[in-house]
């Protein structure tokens, strides 16, 4: 029995991605805006319904057509372009596997060079202007208290938005010791340490609940569980208004991701380490965690004091502290 692309494309959400792959449904949601945009592009150049393409339909050569398009008609940014192209790639080394079929044109899908893009810019706060934003944001009011309560948190865990839209009563701890479950990328469960102050917004934004540990921690007006989209606008308002080095002109205010970095880069400015911020953060990669210490200012000057400087400079001029304090090395060194 033929199988249909229906078929075909059904499984590899639900049996692949969902099951197999333990994907989240935000990762998912990635796929299927990609995919969802192939069979639309595919089903115009054949005249056809999508109900009525086939696997032979999607060739290379409009795989490669519909990146053009979505450059050049849609006008998506070149980042936009490779993370559909990345989800393409592993739809079609699925249909490698399973449709022997396809193999050549799931080789040659493979082969499509991801286009260079600029990084983005790494957004975050130094501690005298996180201070600043608290200091700033109203203490009264109906919203005040969730939205302080759930800005507290974003900077004391880290958290991914989606980790926050999707906490529960029964993930915190809110009896020593303190500490909160988040479920992030991949499936995958993590533990953070809270602070006492994080600990008390949380239990004063939760007093006057049901006490069910299924019931979202955050939540709307209507008390119903705060979306990502939700969460963006939250941030967005309260950092408005900021004055800082991390806003441009339009002082839009700042997305929730730059809590996060906040919190990799002032854990990093305290000395703690490397390994320990990767699992705080949840990052699968320590390379994902290291681009944070080519962006701290701090830690760079920390470094720079701790060396002497490479010329012979009067005595006022050498940095304080370091090294070259220590008479016993300084010692050894001179008997080599």
């Amino acid at each position: 029995m033929t199988t249909s692309l229906g078929q075909i494309v059904f499984a590899f959400f639900e049996d692949h991605l969902r099951l197999q792959k333990g994907f989240r449904p935000g990762s998912i949601r990635s796929y299927r805006d990609a995919l969802k945009l192939l069979l639309i592009h595919v089903a115009r150049i054949c005249r056809r319904p999508i109900t009525r393409l086939a696997l032979s339909d999607l060739t290379f050569e409009r795989v490669l057509d519909f990146l053009r398009m979505i450059e050049d008609t849609r006008k998506n940014q070149v980042r936009t372009r490779n993370q559909r192209l990345a989800a393409l790639r592993t739809f079609y080394r699925y249909l490698a596997v399973h449709y022997p079929e396809m193999l050549a044109e799931a080789q040659r899908v493979e082969a499509i060079p991801t286009k260079r893009t600029q990084a983005a810019k790494t957004v975050y706060l130094e501690r005298d202007e996180m201070d600043a934003l608290f200091r700033a944001l109203p203490t009264h009011g109906s919203l005040a208290l969730r939205d302080r309560a759930l800005l507290m948190f974003l900077y004391n865990t880290g958290a991914r938005v989606q980790e926050a839209a999707d906490l529960r009563a029964a993930d915190l701890d809110l009896t020593e010791p303190y500490r909160v479950r988040l479920h992030g990328k991949g499936d995958k469960w993590r533990t953070c340490p809270i602070w006492p102050e994080t600990v008390e917004l949380l239990k004063q934004l939760m007093a006057d609940r049901p006490a069910e540990k299924n019931s979202p921690v955050f939540v709307s007006q209507l008390q119903q569980a705060l979306t990502r989209f939700g969460i963006y606008k939250i941030v967005k308002r309260r950092t408005a208004m900021l004055k800082c080095s991390a806003l441009d002109e339009s002082h839009s205010g700042l997305f929730p991701h730059a809590f996060r970095h906040s919190t990799a880069v002032h854990l990093l400015e305290a000395g703690v380490d490397v390994n320990v911020i990767r699992g705080w953060l949840g990052h699968v990669s320590l390379d994902t965690t290291n681009r944070y210490a080519e962006i701290t200012l701090r830690t760079k000057q920390a470094a720079v004091a701790a060396c002497l400087p490479p010329v012979d400079l009067p005595a006022a001029c050498h940095p304080v502290g370091g090294w070259h304090k220590d008479a016993d090395l300084v010692k050894w060194l001179e008997s080599l």
